[in-house]
């Protein structure tokens, strides 16, 4: 076997930002410890690769990172000491329209407010107060859903978030910019719109615009990976790769175990071990719908009709809030939208490094049902060139992964599912079920998105799930010690 040590204080199991993020929390405590990481790579959903061409560096899964540059536990981490650069875009978002115009989401509200035509004043009085609550809000919204150490703050802010987005675009705002901003900004929760507490959503990434900007990691997201390594390293932790962990046997003798993997592969590797109530927890726990992704290598930047949009790293590009709404319904029941709504990202105009000189790269996504094997390709680059003319003649090269095969390249892609599960509102809360990170196993957690506070990189998840296991293992002590 390929490990240091016979018996460790912890293993982890998978290493992408929660299965490091769990290994360093407990290795700072002095405490040995060793990542078991099936790929050849470590980083699950940050990784990069030449997808397309040589020279031309993707983003295996995810590539903006507001909850990362956001995250409580990152900021206390010496990232930047092991490689990490936080590279943020002029503008953090940017959403066209069909008529030319364009919601431009600024680091100011202020500036924000202005490219939303007659919401201006609407935008400003709606979101200012957000912003400025933010550092009340923050470590409640970054776990488990818990009591806010500022009641006034987080009343005001669970009013809004526990209604659904159309429905709050309506009520605050008038005309279609505005609306359809909102509308994007909640599509990432990957639920309908008229559901809860896809609000929720809008208004915590609405906030981030602002309050900490969308970055991408400088030469790519591998970089995040790579800085929590080098940093757990220096901690004395290990890591270990192509080692797939298909059995707690496989795994060295160690008090805590923690494994960043979603429900489906947990009983995969204890489902022997588990009880019977527990396992179907884990059987019924619940996927999301999946993406179709593409990274494209380019011969120019991208053609927006609306220029600002060369100031966005992230685009949001569906249209109205109706149609966005129309084509979130559709992934959920079943449907490849015929206009999906796509997230694309354009890293190369703020990070040279990623492309040969002159070049460029993108990246995409539409929605589509879990599992599905239909490719987008076609309709998700229609999305692109409605509002930029001349995309397609700026094509190089394209690498398409459709739902079904995310999986390949990591596990916790369930069907596409790029959340780590369905984020509707009781799955949110208790996830994957009310035990969170616990299993009935005493030595056993899960330390994935499938846990609080979800989906994101924000190493959050692991890191609460390593606390978890610490402080179960300082009650154990105390009580052999009466």
């Amino acid at each position: 076997m390929p490990f240091v040590r016979s018996e460790y204080d912890a293993v982890v199991v998978g290493s992408g930002p929660n299965g490091l993020s769990a290994a360093i929390t407990i290795a700072r405590t002095g405490r040995s410890v060793v990542v078991l990481e099936a790929e050849n790579e470590i980083g699950g959903g940050t990784r990069s690769a030449e997808l397309t061409l040589p020279g031309f560096v993707h983003d295996v899964c995810s590539t903006a990172h507001p909850m990362g540059v956001a995250s409580p536990f990152f900021r206390g981490l010496p990232l930047a000491e092991h490689g990490l650069e936080w590279i943020h875009p002029a503008a953090p978002v940017a959403h066209p329209l069909d008529d030319g115009t364009a919601a431009i989401g600024e680091r100011s509200v202020g500036l924000t407010s202005v490219s939303l035509g007659e919401d201006e004043d609407s935008y400003r009085d709606f979101m200012a107060p957000l912003v400025a609550a933010w550092p009340k809000l923050e470590s409640v919204l970054n776990g488990p859903l818990a009591l806010a150490r500022h009641p006034i703050a987080g009343a005001r802010f669970a009013w809004m978030a526990m209604q659904p987005a159309e429905k709050l675009a309506a009520n605050h705002f008038r005309g279609p910019r505005a609306r359809a901003f909102f509308a994007g900004l909640a599509a990432h929760s990957v639920l309908p719109l008229n559901r809860v507490p896809s609000g929720a959503f809008a208004l915590v990434l609405g906030i981030s615009v602002h309050a900490a900007g969308w970055p991408f990691a400088r030469g790519g997201s591998q970089a995040i990976a790579g800085a929590l390594a080098s940093y757990l390293r220096s901690l004395g932790g290990e890591i270990v790769t192509r080692m797939r962990v298909e059995s707690l046997k496989q795994i060295p003798v160690a008090p805590m175990i923690l494994c960043d993997v979603t429900p489906r592969q947990l009983l995969q590797i204890a489902g022997a071990d588990l009880p019977p109530q527990y396992r179907r927890a884990l059987e019924n726990f619940r996927y999301g719908p999946g993406v179709c992704k593409i990274d494209w290598a380019l011969d120019a930047p991208i053609p927006w009709k609306n220029q600002a949009c060369r100031r966005a790293g992230t685009l949001h590009l569906g249209g109205t809030l109706e149609e966005i709404a129309l084509a979130e319904r559709a992934a959920w029941h079943g449907e490849c939208p015929e206009k999906p709504f796509v997230l694309l990202t354009q890293p190369t105009l703020f990070d040279p490094s990623r492309a040969p000189a002159g070049k460029h790269i993108a990246w995409a996504y539409g929605r589509v049902p879990n599992g599905s094997d239909f490719d987008m390709t076609g309709r998700i680059e229609s999305q692109v060139e409605r509002f930029a003319p001349g995309f397609r003649d700026c094509i190089l090269a394209r690498h398409t992964v459709v739902a079904s095969h995310m999986s390949e390249h990591n596990a916790n892609l369930v069907g596409g599912d790029i959340t780590g599960g369905a984020q509707e509102l009781g799955q949110l809360i208790n996830r994957p079920n009310w035990r969170r990170y616990r299993t009935p196993l005493k030595n056993l957690y899960i330390c994935s998105a499938s846990t609080p506070p979800g989906g994101g990189v924000h190493g959050m998840c692991g890191h609460l799930a390593a606390l978890a296991a610490l402080a179960d293992e300082k009650s154990a002590s105390r009580k052999s010690s009466r």
